[in-house]
C-alpha cells in the first residue's frame, strides 16, 4: 500500500470513526486470500468513540474474483448479522463502497490474534487449546450462524430458491460445467450421483458455505475468530456440517474427521447443545460428497483466472491441480471405481 492509498484510507477512517484525524502506520498485506486481499494496518484515531491505536484489516477484492463470491457491502452486512447473532468473528467497523480512496470496494474490521493455516493447526497440538473443547466450539459457531433464518432485509441480497438447495447446487455446477472448456467425465458421475439422492428441501437458514479449518483463527487457547464469508447463503444447514467434516478439509488428518481437528462427535455435540435439535447424521454423508464436487468447482474457477491470464498466480495454478483428486474422492464416495 503506498503512501497516496494510506492519506486515502486515513480520511476515510476520520470520517467514518467521526474523528479529528487519524494516521496510517504500517501496511502490509497479509498472507492467504486468493480471492480476497487483506491489509493489516496500523491505525492511530485522534478524537472520537475509536480514540487510541488500533490494529485493523482492510479487506478488499484481489484483481478478480470467483464469480459466486460476494462483493464487499455484502460481506459486510453478513458479517453485521453474525457479530450480532453472537457468532465469534471480527468487529465490522466500517463499509467504503467509493472506490476512490483505493481504487478498491473495502471494509475495515478489527484485528484478531492467532493463526489461521489448517497445515499448521492440523500439526501443531500447541495451536488451538484443547481439541476436545475446539471441536465443541466450532459446532457452537456454526449452530449461531445457523440461528440466522430469512427473511432478513439486510440480507436481501442473497437469493432464495423454491427447490430443494441440493438440487439447485447440482444444476447450478451441471450449468458451469457444460460451458467450460474442457470436459470432467468423473464430476458428470458425480452430479449424476447427487441428484438421484438428493434430500427434499428441509430446514433453510443461513450457511456459511466455507467453514473449515484454515477459514478459523485459533491461539494456544483456542478460537478466536470466524473469517471469509464471501460464499455465504441461504442453504440446508447440513451443508455447513458436511463441509467441514469431507476429507478434503482434514489437511491430511483424515482420523480427525471434524475438519482435521477432532472427533465428529465433540463437533456434533457442540452443533447440538447450542441449536437445540438433534443432527441428521446419517444425512451428513450426501453432503460430504457434495463438497468435494463444490471445491472441485471452484478449483476449476480458480485455475481458469490463471490460465485464461487474468492474475497470473502459482497459488491459482496449483489450486487446478486438486481437481483430480477430488475426483478420485468423489468416485470412491459414489461407488463409481
Amino acid at each position: 500500500m503506498n503512501d497516496i492509498m494510506k492519506q486515502a484510507l486515513a480520511a476515510f477512517i476520520a470520517r467514518a470513526a467521526g474523528a479529528d484525524g487519524c494516521e496510517i502506520g504500517d501496511a502490509r498485506l497479509l498472507s492467504g486470500g486468493a480471492i480476497q486481499e487483506n491489509w493489516l494496518v496500523a491505525a492511530t484515531i485522534a478524537g472520537g468513540a475509536h480514540a487510541g491505536t488500533h490494529e485493523l484489516v482492510v479487506r478488499t477484492d484481489s484483481p478478480s474474483g470467483v464469480a459466486i463470491s460476494h462483493n464487499r457491502a455484502q460481506e459486510f452486512a453478513l458479517l453485521k448479522a453474525a457479530h450480532a447473532a453472537g457468532v465469534t468473528v471480527p468487529e465490522p467497523l466500517w463499509l467504503c463502497e467509493d472506490r476512490e480512496p483505493i481504487g478498491r470496494q473495502f471494509f475495515v474490521m478489527r484485528r484478531v490474534g492467532g493463526t489461521a493455516a489448517g497445515h499448521r493447526l492440523v500439526k501443531d497440538a500447541a495451536l488451538g487449546g484443547d481439541r476436545v473443547h475446539l471441536a465443541e466450539r466450532l459446532g457452537e459457531e456454526l449452530a449461531r450462524i445457523h440461528s440466522i433464518r430469512p427473511p432478513r432485509a439486510d440480507l436481501a441480497f442473497l437469493p432464495t430458491h423454491g427447490e430443494a438447495p441440493a438440487l439447485h447446487s447440482v444444476k447450478r455446477f451441471r450449468a458451469y460445467l457444460d460451458g467450460h472448456h474442457t470436459p470432467h467425465p468423473a464430476l458428470e458421475w458425480g452430479l449424476r450421483w447427487l441428484e438421484r439422492h438428493a434430500p427434499p428441501r428441509g430446514d433453510y437458514v443461513l450457511c456459511h458455505r466455507d467453514f473449515r479449518t484454515g477459514n478459523y483463527m485459533v491461539d494456544e487457547h483456542g478460537l478466536t475468530g470466524v473469517l471469509d464469508w464471501e460464499f455465504a447463503g441461504w442453504s440446508d444447514p447440513l451443508e455447513d456440517i458436511g463441509w467441514f467434516c469431507a476429507r478434503c478439509w482434514r489437511f491430511g488428518a483424515n482420523e480427525r474427521e471434524a475438519g482435521g481437528v477432532g472427533a465428529r462427535e465433540d463437533f456434533y455435540r457442540g452443533y447440538e447443545r447450542v441449536s437445540g435439535k438433534p443432527l441428521k447424521r446419517a444425512e451428513v454423508f450426501y453432503w460430504e460428497v457434495m463438497a468435494h464436487m463444490h471445491w472441485a468447482i471452484i478449483a476449476i474457477q480458480q485455475a481458469e483466472r490463471h490460465v485464461s491470464g487474468e492474475e497470473r498466480s502459482l497459488l491459482l495454478a496449483l489450486t487446478g491441480h486438486i481437481v483430480p483428486e477430488l475426483e478420485y474422492e468423489i468416485l470412491s464416495m459414489t461407488g463409481g471405481l
